[in-house]
C-alpha cells in the first residue's frame, strides 16, 4: 500500500519548507495523509481487513502527533499545512 516514487516526489514538492527538505513535519504529514486516503479507499472495498484497519489507526495517530508538534513549534506552518491537506482545525 505504499506510494510510488512519482507521487511521493509530488507531495514533497508541495509541502517542502526549503529546497533540500524531505523529512520535515510538513512533508511527513502530507505523505501520511496520502497513505491514509489510499488506505480508506482500500477499506471501503475490503471491509473485514482488520490488519489494514490497525495500520490506518496507527497512521492517523502518527499524523495527529506530528500536527501537534507542528502547532507547538510554528502556528503559521501548522495552519498552512492543515489548509493544504484539507483537514478541519
Amino acid at each position: 500500500m505504499t506510494l510510488n516514487k512519482k507521487i511521493k516526489e509530488k507531495i514533497i514538492k508541495e509541502h517542502k519548507v526549503h529546497d533540500k527538505d524531505t523529512g520535515s513535519a510538513d512533508v511527513q504529514i502530507g505523505l501520511i495523509t496520502k497513505e491514509i486516503d489510499k488506505l480508506v479507499l482500500h477499506l471501503k472495498k475490503h471491509k473485514k481487513d482488520e490488519h489494514s484497519k490497525r495500520g490506518l489507526v496507527r497512521m492517523v495517530v502518527k499524523r495527529k502527533k506530528l500536527l501537534a508538534y507542528l502547532k507547538k513549534e510554528n502556528e503559521k506552518r501548522y495552519l498552512d499545512t492543515i489548509k493544504k491537506i484539507g483537514l478541519k482545525k
